[in-house]
């Protein structure tokens, strides 16, 4: 027997359609929620299975070192600064020919009224040796010192008795040349002193360095010396020979050369202007003469003054005035011999000796 199925309502699929579709939806929703809370999950059961770490103490509490300023690097100089900053150049540091100089200031015999046509003796030989302190590899210095002096009276022979008039001017006294040597043995005795300054050689008496002679004027080695050599009947020692420097007429060119900024006449020094020590000391801005005015050894030592201070403010210094140690005089004879006949003496004074004509 043929039993039929029974029979389905046409509600039934979409029933089902539509469960289907509920169970999908939940589905996809549960699918995308899972990873965060996977997630969630395992970082709770690593904090879970993590051991538990005690914090470490601070440190006390301690005063900060002070802070190291920043060095700086130094940076080089570019051509222009370099240029910019340069130190002034030195111009009183000049090449100097001469590596010493022996300053002279002679005091000779003299009577009133008489000029240098007299024949004067040396009663005082005074000299100051200068040497450079600061020369360079190329000769250039700036500053003398004082490294030796000497001091001798003279005997004079021609006219062994001092005038009055001559004490009164140099303060040298009749006692003071009676017992001095004589103008040939001084200058065995000076001998000795420039080789001990390690000037000339003891057995040639060749220079051993560059020197020259300084004197006031033009007279002390000019005249005196060349007269003193003819009386004492020797001839000029090679060592005192050659040309010498004239502070005096250094100093009158110098102060020309510095007083440019003065336009009027009176700033300039006539020919032969009268130019003492005093004036010279006062012109360079140096203090006053120190000692007493013709005395040897003052003025010598005032001269050198003067020539360490024309050295300091770049003066050259080199010789400028000629020296001729064959210069006659009208009273020169042959081999040594005062014609007293053309010595010019001045009248006789109130006590002064009557010369012996």
């Amino acid at each position: 027997m043929h039993v039929e199925p029974p029979a389905r309502s046409v509600a039934e699929p979409a029933l089902l359609c539509l469960i289907a579709f509920v169970l999908l939806l939940g589905f996809i929703r549960r699918h995308r929620a899972l990873p965060k809370q996977a997630l969630n999950d395992s970082k709770t059961q690593s904090r879970i299975l993590q051991p538990a770490v005690q914090p470490l103490p601070s440190p006390p509490p301690s005063t900060p070192p002070p802070p190291v300023p920043p060095q700086d690097t130094p940076q080089q100089p570019s051509q222009a600064d370099a240029m910019t900053h340069a130190p002034p150049i030195d111009r009183t540091f000049v090449k100097q020919p001469y590596d010493a100089f022996l300053v002279l200031d002679v005091e000779a015999t003299c009577m009133p009224g008489t000029d240098f046509n007299y024949p004067n003796e040396i009663i005082e030989w005074p000299v100051l040796l200068l040497r450079w302190k600061d020369k360079d590899s190329v000769g250039r210095a700036n500053r003398l010192e004082v490294a030796d002096e000497f001091r001798s009276f003279v005997k004079p022979v021609w006219r062994p008795q001092l005038s009055p008039f001559c004490t009164a001017l140099t303060g040298i006294t009749q006692g003071d040349v009676d017992h001095a040597p004589s103008f040939t043995s001084l200058l065995s005795t000076f001998r000795d002193f420039l080789i001990r300054n390690g000037l000339i050689d003891p057995a040639t008496e060749a220079p051993l360095v560059r020197f020259c002679w300084c004197t006031d004027g033009p007279w002390d080695v000019r005249d005196f010396v060349v007269k003193q050599c003819f009386i004492s009947k020797i001839p000029l020692p090679s060592w005192l020979s050659g040309d010498v420097i004239d502070v005096r007429r250094l100093v009158s060119r110098w102060y020309e050369k510095h007083d440019s900024q003065k336009k009027s006449k009176s700033s300039q020094f006539p020919q032969g202007m009268y130019l003492p020590i005093p004036r010279q000391l006062h012109l360079l801005g140096l203090s006053p003469f120190e000692g007493r005015q013709h005395c040897g050894i003052d003025d010598t030592r005032n001269v050198a003054r003067i020539v360490i201070e024309l050295a300091r403010q770049g003066t050259r210094l080199r010789p400028n005035t000629p020296i001729n140690p064959n210069r006659r005089w009208p009273w020169m004879g042959k081999y040594g011999k005062i014609l007293e006949e053309y010595v010019v003496f001045p009248a006789p004074y109130y006590g002064s000796p009557t010369p012996n004509l």
